[in-house]
Formats: structure tokens, C-alpha cells, sequence
């Protein structure tokens, strides 16, 4: 469900809670003052539809900081063909990676983008058939036209991420636009209630809704839910979502007529009864060249009257201008100074306001083609280049000198010219093949009218093996500081030292009688002056004095009684920072091998052989499918992980056969669970 902002709001668990139980109070006390006859009719309805109605679980994605960021959404939508097409929203579906529909029958299906439509908020997606589903129930499709205010509709769909369900409700307003105080619902450059009058009603949803079944009392689809607004929900109606839909499943896509005018009711201290007022006219558009001016008022288009006194009006013009063949001359009538003029206008397809952003990792930046609208504003005589849609802080456009900004245009690089994002990626495989370092590479671009060039240093530098630090002496405890405050409640006075907190099993330490609780107040007779709990490297960096191998003589204080205890130092283990890393760029996570600290700090047996997963970019395929940092991989695709080296060479197989699915059996804490991944392979090239 889209807010009247344009983002989906989720409330808390608790305000969730009691919205759902006010709202299925109302529902019930509605529903049983219904007579059976009413009942049964309500129930014939749902009934109709339930079965072709779908959860869908969507990895989307969005481009921000120069990252294709994945995330997790849920929305809703109905099955309208035997073959699996499904109509949702392109707020829900349009920018999707992966796709899941639960069934009514709780069966999970993948599905496929079809097509989208960001202007009328609608997308197609189609259910992947499987051995045991050729063929899919079907929800039939109603005439909007034909609903009055006062008509009962049922709101169907999965709000908040829950299983499928239905309000009730009353169609309040069959020509809802937003206000103009409320701005614009726009999407991907697309504003929707210039196209859209929405059907107003009453039944309850919530996020999660979005792209549900608006039902009438037949069991038909009127509208696809789209909005909330406080107590007020919107639908687009089947009469504009209906023929978007079906033209998606024809061609994949839908073409528009466009003139390039922007327009408004007329002035309300004009005296004219008819018409619509041209705002304004785009620079090179069909309607510039046929001669309309800002200030005309259109009264006829292809032989029809218009008029637009409100703005509830707008989106019929809007209508009328998008079901004009395309590529067709039309006459166009206006009124200027008085007087009808009449002219003739060639259309043309609808330009995309918004072009989809591409992720080059080895750039560390987000890339899409120039839309005809972008290249206006920057005064372009055409849209050859690639656009900068975001940078990485730190990556290697944002490191040159001067750095790649957000909205350069990007023309050249290595002598080559760059005529849209394609001809970038293909620069890029070229520059960047057989190489294991970033290579500097001189680029063009333009900024502010502006012809610029720098030096980007292209590639994804390859984690080098840290090697082994020298080895120094270690005692085998964890501690802490003997505070002030601490030493006075322990009764040791003025003595200053550590506090064993915790002895490492099978070590030196364990066998020379070391014990929790025990106070190290001297080493080899030399006081340990340690006591701000800031000195914790006090002791250890003495200790680092001593050769591997030799004892040394700790001072204790155990209870009352002061001893000495000698102890074998032994050879610190390695270091996180040392440990050999492999970094996975297909699902954007780093591995090191285990140190014997994590084995101590997570219990992890002898037995648990694996490797540490380190880090995890956000918003990257493994934090996608829940993989988390401390992670140890004890297998992939149930081969055993022995070594960083043993994993590196797994996912080389998996990246060469672009595995569908990744199955990795980890160890978090004290419990043993699969992770699935997945990714599309695109690899950022």
C-alpha cells in the first residue's frame, strides 16, 4: 500500500495489533447484522476470487551510494489468465529481482517480471508453471463504469505480510484524485493521478494490500488497490488497469501517445465554458511543433470536444491524449487571443521518464541511459552517455581527482566513446579482463555544461594474504582491570593487576592451576600497574616482553591467601587481521579462516571445521537471504568448507554454473541452520 507520500508506512507491532482488532470488530458486527441471503452473497463473492488471489514475496531492489541495494517486500495480487498471468502493482513488482507468489492453497510459486507500468501503477507478473500446476484459477474481471457510491466491494489481499483475507466495505468516491495540497503520487518520474481517478472506499488494508483485488458483489474485479489514505483507500479502476494489464501480456510493455504539454483547468476568471489550458509546451515535442503555445486553450483533439474546468477532469484528457495512435496526424484545435486556430499534430510514443540504474561495482558507482526528458534539462542535442545515478563514498569514482559526482554524464573513457550504459560495462569488461588490480583509466565527462576529465582507477582490488605477524609470548586468560573501587570491595587495598575472568581450556594457563576469580598482581615480582579499566593491554604487552616458551611467575591473590604460580608462556595465536580472507563479489560477503579466539568465544568444539564469515555488505544478496556476520560455513551445497581456500574454489564452481540456488549449512552460536542464496548474476558488469 502506498501512502499519500509515496513510500509504505508499517507501524509497530502493538498499533498493528489493536488496528487489526478494531477493524475485525467492525467487520464482524457489520457482518452479522446481515441477513443469510446477504451472507451467502458476500460469501459467493469471496469465494469467486479467493482462490486466484496471491501473496507476493518480492527481493527488490533500489540504487543509492553507488550500491544496488537488495530488500524485502510483500505485496498482493490476483491470478486473470489459466496460464499464471497475475495483476499487481508496479510499486510492488516493478523493480524486482526474485519473486515468490503464495497460493491460496499455501503452495509458493516463483514468478517473473512481465512488464510494468509506473504511469497507471499496474505490472504483469506470470507464475512459472510446475509438475504438479499447468493451469491456475482464475478471477474474471468487472466494469468499473458501472459502480456508484453506496455499492458494497470487499478489499482482498495480504495485509502486513499475513495470509490472505478480506475487508468489507462501501465505494465512497468513483473520481478520487489527490489534492493539491497532498502532492503528486509519483512514480519513477511518472505522476500517477495525472492518469488515474481512483475508486474511494472504506474496506480496511494495509500495507501489504497493494496490488490486491478491489471485488464487487458479482466476485469481479473492479479496481487494484493502491493507496491509503487515513481512513480511505483507493483502487485503480479495471477500466484503465484492465487494458494496461492485457496490452503488458501482448507486448511486454505499454506504448502511449504523447504531445509534450503539461495542462490545467481553465483559470477560474476566464469566461470559457469548454476547453483545457496548455501550461506549458516541452521543447522538440510533437505539440511545440505543431505550434501550440503556453496559454492555448485546446477545445477540440481528433474530433472531439474537450473540457477541463476541475481537476478531477485532468486524467480524461490525459486519456484521450495517451489513445491516440501513435506516429498519426491529428487535428488539434485551439483557441488563442480570441480566436480558433486550427493545427495539425504528428504524436509520438510516450518517452520513459525513468531508466533503470545499472550497478558497476569496479566503477563503485550506479549508471542508467538519459532519458529525452533529462537531456532537455541539460540542454543535450541528444542522450548519448552514461548518467551518474550515485557514487560510492570511497570507491574508485569517489576517490579520483577531481571525483565522479552524482548526475555527470559520462562520455568517453579510454579513448572509447560511451554511448549508453552498455557501452560502458563492455569498456569495462575490456579494461578490467585478466587483471587482479584496479588499472587507471582516463575518463570524459560532462558537469554544469562543463567538459571534464579524470583518472578513475577501475577494478576490485583482490584481498591480498595479510601473513603471519612474529610470534610473541601469551598467556592463555581473559581479564580485567583491578579498578580502584574494585580492589577496595575485594579487600586487597591499594594492589593494583587483572582479574582472571576466564581460563582457555586445554591451555598452559588451565594446567599450571590458574582459576576464575584469581587476582595477577605482580609478574616475576614486578607489580602490574594496571587500574583504569582503559590499561586491559597493560599485562599481555609485559608479556610480550618474554620469549615464547619460557615461564614466568605470576604474583595471584586467591581469596585471602597471596601464592605464586608459574606458568608456560605460549605463542599468541594468530590474529583476526591475519587470517587469510576470500571476499564473494556474486553474493557480497567476506570469509576469513576460524583463530582460535572464535572458537573460545563461541564454543565452537574441535570438531566444528569451517569458516568465519567476517563481513556483509548491506543490502547485498547474502543479507538478503540472512547470512550474518560470526557465521561459521560448515558446508556449501553439502561439500564440506575446510579452509577460506576450500570456499573460494566452491564458489568459482557455483559462479562458472551460475547455480540457481546456494544452499549453506552454518553454525550460529549453539545452533546448526541452512541459508539459502541467491543472486541474478549480473555481477555488477
Amino acid at each position: 500500500m502506498v501512502q499519500q507520500s509515496g513510500c509504505t508506512i508499517f507501524r509497530k507491532a502493538a498499533v498493528i495489533l489493536t488496528l487489526l482488532l478494531s477493524a475485525f470488530a467492525v467487520s464482524t458486527a457489520s457482518y452479522a447484522d446481515l441477513s443469510s441471503e446477504e451472507r451467502k452473497s458476500i460469501e459467493s463473492a469471496i469465494d469467486a476470487v479467493k482462490p486466484a488471489l496471491v501473496r507476493i514475496h518480492v527481493a527488490d531492489v533500489e540504487y543509492d551510494q553507488g550500491r544496488e541495494i537488495k530488500s524485502e517486500s510483500v505485496g498482493s495480487g490476483a491470478i486473470i489468465s489459466k496460464d499464471g498471468y497475475i495483476v499487481t502493482n508496479h510499486h510492488v513488482a516493478g523493480w524486482a529481482k526474485r519473486l515468490v507468489c503464495t497460493m491460496s492453497d499455501k503452495e509458493e510459486i516463483e514468478a517473473d517480471l512481465i512488464g510494468t507500468d509506473p504511469l497507471t501503477d499496474i505490472a504483469v507478473i506470470k507464475l512459472r508453471q510446475t509438475s504438479t500446476r499447468s493451469k491456475f484459477p482464475v478471477a474474471k474481471w468487472g466494469d468499473s463504469t458501472e459502480l456508484r457510491v453506496g455499492d458494497r466491494i470487499f478489499a482482498m489481499g495480504s495485509p502486513l505480510a499475513l495470509s490472505q483475507s478480506v475487508t468489507m466495505g462501501i465505494v465512497s468516491n468513483t473520481e478520487m484524485i489527490m489534492p493539491d495540497f497532498f502532492g503528486s503520487m509519483t512514480l519513477d518520474g511518472e505522476d500517477v493521478g495525472s492518469m488515474v481517478r481512483w475508486i474511494g472506499h472504506d474496506a480496511t488494508i494495509q500495507p501489504g494490500n497493494s496490488g490486491g483485488p478491489l471485488v464487487n458483489g458479482k466476485g469481479e474485479i473492479v479496481g487494484i488497490n493502491e493507496i491509503g489514505l487515513g481512513s480511505m483507500a483507493g483502487a485503480i479502476p479495471s477500466a484503465i488497469a484492465r487494458p494496461v494489464a492485457e496490452e503488458i501480456i501482448k507486448s511486454g510493455k505499454i506504448n502511449r501517445s504523447w504531445l509534450g504539454i503539461n495542462i490545467q483547468p481553465l483559470l477560474k476568471g476566464s469566461n470559457q465554458k469548454t476547453g483545457v489550458l496548455v501550461g506549458g509546451v516541452v521543447d522538440g515535442s510533437p505539440a511545440a511543433l505543431a505550434g501550440i503555445r503556453p496559454g492555448d486553450i485546446i477545445v477540440r483533439l481528433a474530433g472531439k470536444d474537450v473540457r477541463v474546468l476541475f481537476a478531477e477532469e485532468i486524467p480524461l484528457f490525459n486519456q484521450m491524449i495517451a489513445a491516440l495512435p501513435v506516429d498519426k496526424e491529428a487535428g488539434i484545435t485551439v483557441l488563442r487571443d480570441g480566436k480558433e486556430l486550427p493545427l495539425k499534430v504528428t504524436t509520438k510514443c510516450r518517452p520513459e521518464s525513468y531508466l533503470r540504474p545499472r550497478e558497476l561495482k569496479q566503477w563503485g558507482m550506479c549508471v542508467s541511459n538519459i532519458t529525452f526528458a533529462k537531456a532537455r534539462e541539460c540542454k543535450r542535442a541528444n542522450q548519448d552517455g552514461a548518467l551518474v545515478w550515485s557514487v560510492r563514498p570511497g570507491g574508485p569514482c569517489g576517490e579520483a581527482k577531481p571525483s565522479v559526482e552524482e548526475d555527470d554524464i559520462i562520455v568517453d573513457v579510454a579513448g572509447k566513446p560511451v554511448k549508453n550504459i552498455q557501452d560502458l560495462a563492455d569498456i569495462t569488461a575490456e579494461i578490467t579482463k585478466d587483471k587482479t588490480e584496479p588499472t587507471p583509466v582516463l575518463i570524459t565527462f560532462d558537469r554544469d555544461g562543463e567538459r571534464l576529465v579524470t583518472v578513475v582507477k577501475v577494478g576490485i582490488k583482490s584481498i591480498e594474504d595479510p601473513g603471519k605477524e612474529v610470534r610473541k609470548a601469551y598467556l592463555p586468560i581473559g581479564m580485567q582491570v583491578i579498578t580502584k573501587d574494585i580492589s577496595e570491595a575485594l579487600g586487597i587495598g591499594e594492589r593494583t593487576g587483572v582479574r582472571v575472568t576466564q581460563v582457555y581450556p586445554n591451555s598452559s594457563a588451565s594446567k599450571a592451576g590458574i582459576k576464575i576469580g584469581d587476582l595477577i598482581v605482580a609478574l616475576d615480582g614486578e607489580e602490574i600497574p594496571a587500574s583504569q579499566p582503559e590499561d586491559t593491554e597493560v599485562l599481555p604487552a609485559m608479556i610480550r616482553q618474554y620469549k615464547v616458551g619460557t615461564n614466568a611467575d605470576l604474583t595471584v591473590i586467591r581469596g585471602k591467601e597471596e601464592m605464586k604460580v608459574t606458568v608456560l608462556l605460549e605463542e599468541a595465536p594468530p590474529l583476526p587481521r591475519e587470517m587469510k580472507k576470500y571476499r564473494d563479489d556474486n553474493f557480497e560477503f567476506t570469509v576469513r579462516d576460524i583463530t582460535q579466539k572464535d572458537r573460545i568465544r563461541q564454543n565452537l568444539e574441535k570438531d566444528v571445521i569451517g569458516v568465519y564469515v567476517d563481513e556483509i555488505s548491506q543490502g547485498g544478496w547474502a543479507a538478503l537471504g540472512r547470512l550474518s556476520v560470526g557465521d561459521i560455513i560448515c558446508t556449501v551445497e553439502g561439500n564440506q568448507v575446510n579452509s577460506v581456500d576450500d570456499l573460494q574454489k566452491q564458489m568459482e564452481l557455483i559462479a562458472e554454473r551460475k547455480d540457481k540456488n546456494v544452499v549453506l549449512r552454518v553454525r550460529r552460536g549453539i545452533n546448526e541452520l541452512f541459508v539459502e542464496l541467491e543472486t541474478d548474476w549480473t555481477n555488477g558488469k
